[in-house]
This record gives C-alpha cells, sequence and structure tokens, in this order.
C-alpha cells in the first residue's frame, strides 16, 4: 500500500449511499480528537476522472471539513481495492436462520418440560428455598449427614447430584 498524502477535500466526492450513514455525534466526537491528537488514520480514495470518489473515512471527512480544513490525509487505491471493499457481506441463508430458530424454540421447550416434570427437591431454583428438614445437618465441615441417602431408581427423588446423574443415565435421559 503507497504512502499516505494529501488531497484536496473540495475534490472528493462522497457517494449517496454513504452520505446517508453519516451520523453527526460520531462527527463531532471525531472533530474533538482531531483538534487534540490530529488525524490519526487516513481516508482511503479512488481516482475518478478529474476527481477522488471517498471509499472510507465518511466520518474523518466530515470532521475536517467541519474544522474548516481544506485538505485531508488519505490514502489512494485502485478502483479493483475499492470494489472488493465495498463488495455487502455474504447474504444470510433464510432457511439456515429458519431451522436456527426451530431448534433454539425445541431446546427451549423440552428444557420448559424437564422444569415441569423435574422432582421439586432437584431443581437448581427451588434448592436453595428448600427448607431443610430436620434430618440434615446445618454444619457443612461434617460430611456425615443425619438424614439416610435415598437410592436412585427407588421411585424417590436423588439427594445428590450424582444421584441425580445416574438416574437420569439409567432412564435413557440427557441432562
Amino acid at each position: 500500500m503507497s504512502a499516505p498524502e494529501s488531497f484536496p477535500i473540495d475534490k472528493i466526492h462522497i457517494p449517496d449511499k454513504k452520505r446517508k450513514a453519516l451520523k453527526q455525534d460520531a462527527v463531532d466526537a471525531l472533530a474533538e480528537s482531531i483538534l487534540e491528537a490530529g488525524q490519526r488514520e487516513p481516508i482511503l480514495v479512488r481516482r475518478d476522472k478529474d476527481h477522488f470518489v471517498l471509499v472510507e473515512g465518511l466520518h474523518r471527512l466530515e470532521a475536517c471539513k467541519a474544522l474548516g480544513e481544506s485538505a485531508i490525509m488519505g490514502l489512494l487505491i485502485s478502483a479493483e481495492e475499492a470494489r472488493q471493499r465495498e463488495l455487502p457481506p455474504p447474504p444470510v441463508d433464510p432457511e439456515r436462520e429458519k431451522m436456527e430458530r426451530l431448534r433454539k424454540l425445541r431446546l427451549e421447550k423440552e428444557e420448559a418440560e424437564k422444569l415441569t416434570t423435574a422432582p421439586r427437591g432437584v431443581s437448581g431454583a427451588h434448592a436453595a428455598t428448600r427448607p431443610r428438614g430436620p434430618t440434615e445437618t446445618t454444619n457443612r465441615s461434617n460430611r456425615t449427614a443425619t438424614a439416610k441417602p435415598s437410592r436412585p431408581g427407588q421411585g424417590s427423588s436423588p439427594r445428590t447430584l450424582s444421584d441425580w446423574i445416574k438416574q437420569q443415565e439409567r432412564s435413557g435421559g440427557r441432562y
């Protein structure tokens, strides 16, 4: 790429598509920055007969105009490079988006069904608010609880996460 050079602002044409994307807040912020530190990044222009066409740097160009500058630092690029930069991103496949939305909805529905069919003691949201039974100990340093652990698979709700996982594996459920 070539070195930045000075271009007269009045010889730079701004395409209508680019002009529509102008945000005055960004121009004001850039103008303040250029006043304090100078123009840090050059704009990109391409040659078109007797003038230049702006490829990139609309807000920088407008900020320099607002500051009363007659020239701006920029890089001259070829028309081919300009076309490559101006290509829109590839279109999103609508069928793929639809399938992704359906997949998310299915997963949300499965999760909601799990929550409604899950035993009350297993649910993470209810475990914190569940009152402790009289047989459970409140001392966390004591590793032996006074409550008897239930055996998974006997119709009772599992007491620990590992019991729950084992129960899910036996029943073929996903966790």
